[in-house]
């Protein structure tokens, strides 16, 4: 006879309980020492660790001494259940089989990763060897989780590398759906040497492009796109990544080029004319019907068909105006960077960031690119690796960039665990993005262009152009042009090697509160 449903009293009554740490009513986890436990109280507190006041040992500190409330371990809160591992010995949060976090982790990407004959493929031992030693195994755990019954989701697609359906190339990424799962995956297999290392702004380029060429239905335009795409767009960001690094905004402008391009010839066709036979009239009735952002978008797309012959060589193209944002006054600089020094609220990644452009006149593509070994802490002095030499950092602001160093956020993927860079960002080995932080920024109120504007002029007021160019890393070129602009005084400077470097002071009533 088959046992009847509880009703809900019962359910109540047997299954739930008020939990002795939140004071709550949930679904007990246990009874511990103290009382009955919920399974978020439970977590919580077996995941802390640290040395017992009691015993001075280094564990999972689970229990609560009787009298200051402090978290102490199980032997001395007198628990009768113990939270070991049943294959490692560690303690902490036990799933099934009494395993620890890591080893079921390890279990499941096994699992995943088997190429049919019961051992891990051996091209993708090092992923493997990179998830499992993450710091919080439970966030690797939480992805392959993730949209479980997605046929795109994580664990699909590691079951397909593990049984080589699924190719070790940058191009079968490319082609995976969802695309940001897969994105996320190919650099995981970068930052684990299986894959080689490409820009992701260059991986991301070549994933959106097929979708925009299949939007088209010209195929004369999509010829034409493509061959734009393959010989001049692709190379200038190729370029770009062996010279330096490919930014956000670049990738949005490698993007813009390709759909005011075709926009451009779609525009053609409803005056039945084509990129062959494009005349001057044509182009100067475009670019007065446009903004400024969509004439900068097109003319790359214009002179590289003019080059090839696509369209005749004797069409002028209109230069591009320079527009320049004002920057913030002296006092306005002053201010915001008093305000990053005392306040406790703003969040201290964002503090730290918008010091350094208030103080030193950096660009946030610059300043995400910063790591941990930039900064030079030898006893009281403090340096930030800018230029050459290193500039010094005042006594406020070294403080305030030592305790950031020491409580890093974002640190608790797969290879961020290990990370060098000043400020990690959420994708794995990956800095923050200098878009994010800029619009973060300015929801504090620090303009990021009008900052770096004061900060630079300010500098070059007090020290010649060539010092602050090297100090900050600037190019000789770009101080002079401004000290021109500033009505600076330094017209004549001495040459040879002048070991002093601009930005080790604090202006004035920049740390008072």
């Amino acid at each position: 006879m088959s046992r009847p449903y509880a009703t809900d009293e019962q359910y109540e009554r047997w299954f739930m309980a008020e939990c002795c740490r939140c004071g709550q009513r949930r679904h007990k986890a246990g009874t511990w020492p103290d009382g009955y436990v919920c399974r978020t109280c439970s977590d919580r507190a077996v995941r802390t660790r640290g040395t017992c006041p009691g015993c001075g040992q280094d564990r999972a500190l689970p229990g609560l001494h009787p009298v200051d409330g402090s978290a102490i371990c199980t032997t001395c809160a007198g628990f009768s259940q113990t939270f070991d591992c049943s294959r490692c010995h560690f303690e902490g949060k036990l799933l099934g089989g009494r395993l620890c976090e890591r080893c079921t982790l390890t279990d499941r990407l096994t699992a995943l990763l088997d190429d049919g004959t019961g051992h891990v493929r051996q091209t993708l031992t090092p992923l493997l060897d990179m998830l499992v030693a993450m710091d919080e195994p439970r966030s690797g755990l939480a992805w392959l989780a993730m949209r479980r019954d997605h046929p795109g989701n994580a664990s699909q697609m590691l079951r397909r590398l593990g049984l080589g359906q699924l190719p070790l190339t940058h191009d079968a990424f490319h082609e995976l759906q969802p695309w940001r799962a897969a994105a996320h995956l190919e650099e995981l297999l970068m930052a684990s040497g299986v894959l080689p290392a490409v820009d992701k702004y260059i991986c991301s380029f070549q994933r959106w492009l097929p979708g925009h060429l299949a939007d088209i239905t010209d195929p004369e335009h999509v010829k034409t796109i493509k061959l734009f795409a393959t010989w001049h767009v692709l190379p200038h960001l190729r370029e770009r990544a062996d010279r330096s690094h490919i930014t956000p905004s670049i990738r949005r402008f490698a993007a813009d080029q390709i759909k005011h391009a075709t926009t451009f010839l779609q525009w053609l066709s409803t005056r039945d004319s084509a990129l062959s036979s494009c005349g001057q009239l044509d182009i100067d009735a475009w670019f007065a019907d446009n903004t400024e952002h969509s004439r900068t978008c097109l003319r790359p797309f214009l002179n590289w068909a003019r080059k090839s012959r696509r369209c005749p060589c004797s069409l002028s193209i209109p230069t591009m105006k320079i527009s320049r944002r004002p920057a913030l006054s002296e006092d306005e600089r002053l201010a915001a960077l008093g305000r990053l020094l005392t306040d406790t609220d703003t969040p201290m990644r964002l503090r730290v960031a918008g010091v350094i452009v208030l103080l030193y006149a950096q660009p946030l593509t610059r300043i995400v690119q910063l790591t941990v070994d930039d900064v030079l802490h030898d006893g009281e002095t403090t340096l930030l690796r800018l230029g050459e030499p290193a500039s010094p950092v005042p006594p406020p602001v070294a403080a305030l960039l030592l305790a950031y160093i020491a409580d890093r956020d974002n640190m608790n993927t797969a290879t961020n665990q290990a990370s060098r860079w000043l400020f990690p960002g959420r994708r794995a080995g990956r800095p923050a993005r200098p878009d994010h932080m800029s619009s973060r920024l300015r929801e504090i109120g620090i303009p990021v262009a009008a900052a770096r504007g004061a900060a630079i002029r300010q500098q070059l007021l007090e020290l010649p152009a060539p010092v602050v160019a090297d100090a900050l890393g600037y190019h000789d070129k770009t101080t002079s042009r401004l000290l021109r602009e500033t009505g600076g005084t330094w017209s004549r400077y001495a040459a040879g090697n002048h070991n002093r470097s601009p930005a080790g002071w604090l202006p004035r009533g920049a740390g008072e509160s």
